[in-house]
C-alpha cells in the first residue's frame, strides 16, 4: 500500500451481499470468527447461517442484509489489524461507507461498538421496511444521463404526478438511483428516457430507500440513536449526506438520522476525497461495487478490494 496521507478505506452498502460471504474469513482467521459470533449474539440469532447457507431471499431482506454486510466489512478490518498491523489512525486519512456502509465505517473507526452497530442496523432495516407498505414504493437506476438532468426529471415527475420522487444515490457520473412512490418513479423513468437516458430500470428492492417516504424510519432511528454512545472516530468519516469529513459525535448522530431520507452523495464524496489528496481507495467487505464506481468516477484514483483470504494474505505480504 501507499502513503497514509493519500489513502481512504471504504465500506459497501446494500446490493453487495452474496450467500457465502465472509465464511472463508471465519474459517481462516479467529478475529473474523469473533466478529461473526458477536453479531450473532447481539441479534440473538444465527445471522451467519443465512449469510453462509442462504437462501438468497432471506439474505436479501434488508433487516438481514444490513447487519450482514457490516459484519463482513468489520471482520476484514479486524483481520487486517491482527495480520497486517492496520491502524486506521495511522494508515488512512478517511473512512467512508455507502448508505449502511457508513455504519461499517463508524464501527471500524471505533465510533460505535460492534454489538451496538449490529443492533442499530437490524432496527434500521426493520424500520425501513415498515415505513412503506409493500408495492407502494420503488427505486430505479438510470444510466447514461447527466446527474443534474436525472434530478430535473425526478423533480418534474414529482410535480406532474403529485407523488414523492427524487435522487437517492448519485453513484457516479451517469449512474444515478431515484427513489419514491411507484407512480412517481415510473414517471421519472419515462422522463429520464425522454431526456436521453440509455436505461432507466427498476431495482429489486423492498422499499424506497433514501426518499421522503422513509420519514417514519428516520423517526425510529432518531429515537434509537438518542442514547447510543458515539465516540469520535479515530479517523474522520466522509458522511453520505454532507460529502465531507466529520468527526464530532453529535453531528454524526444527526447525520445518521438525516441519511435515512437524504441522498447518498457518493460521487461527491469520492470527488471530495480526491480534492483532499486521496489517491487510493481500499474497499473492505463483500463484493467490489465501490471499487467499480471509483473507476467510473475517476480512473486516476487507485481502487483495491479486500474481501477474501487471498486478498488479505496478498496485502500482508505486500505490507501496509
Amino acid at each position: 500500500m501507499s502513503d497514509t496521507s493519500i489513502r481512504a478505506f471504504t465500506f459497501p452498502g446494500q446490493g453487495a451481499q452474496a450467500v457465502g460471504m465472509g465464511k472463508d474469513l471465519a474459517n481462516a482467521f479467529p478475529q473474523a470468527k469473533a466478529v461473526f459470533d458477536e453479531v450473532d449474539e447481539a441479534l440473538g440469532e444465527k445471522l451467519t447461517t443465512i449469510m453462509w447457507d442462504g437462501p438468497q431471499e432471506d439474505l436479501t431482506l434488508t433487516m438481514n442484509t444490513q447487519p450482514a454486510l457490516m459484519a463482513v466489512s468489520v471482520a476484514v478490518v479486524r483481520v487486517l489489524q491482527a495480520e497486517a498491523g492496520l491502524d486506521l489512525a495511522k494508515h488512512a486519512k478517511f473512512v467512508a461507507g455507502h448508505s449502511l456502509g457508513e455504519y461499517s465505517a463508524l464501527c471500524a473507526a471505533g465510533s460505535i461498538d460492534l454489538t451496538t452497530t449490529a443492533r442499530l442496523l437490524r432496527l434500521r432495516g426493520e424500520a425501513m421496511q415498515r415505513a412503506v407498505p409493500a408495492g407502494k414504493g420503488a427505486m430505479a437506476a438510470t444510466l447514461g444521463l447527466a446527474n443534474d438532468k436525472v434530478a430535473e426529471a425526478a423533480e418534474a415527475a414529482a410535480k406532474e404526478t403529485g407523488e414523492p420522487v427524487g435522487v437517492a444515490n448519485d453513484n457516479a457520473n451517469g449512474q444515478v438511483v431515484i427513489s419514491g412512490s411507484k407512480a412517481g418513479v415510473d414517471r421519472a423513468c419515462e422522463m429520464a428516457k425522454e431526456a436521453g437516458a440509455k436505461r432507466a430500470m427498476p431495482l429489486a428492492v423492498s422499499a424506497p430507500f433514501h426518499s421522503a417516504l422513509m420519514a417514519p424510519a428516520a423517526e425510529e432511528m432518531a429515537a434509537a440513536l438518542k442514547d447510543v454512545a458515539i465516540a469520535a472516530p479515530v479517523v474522520p468519516v466522509v458522511a453520505n449526506v454532507r460529502a465531507e469529513a466529520v468527526s464530532d459525535p453529535e453531528l454524526i448522530r444527526t447525520l445518521l438520522v438525516e441519511q435515512i431520507t437524504g441522498r447518498v452523495r457518493w460521487l461527491e464524496s469520492v470527488v471530495y476525497m480526491k480534492e483532499q489528496g486521496i489517491e487510493e481507495l481500499v474497499e473492505c467487505g463483500s463484493g467490489k461495487v465501490l471499487t467499480g464506481l471509483t473507476k467510473w468516477i475517476d480512473k486516476s484514483i487507485k481502487g483495491q478490494t479486500i474481501n477474501s483470504v487471498d486478498a488479505i494474505r496478498a496485502l500482508v505480504e505486500a505490507g501496509l
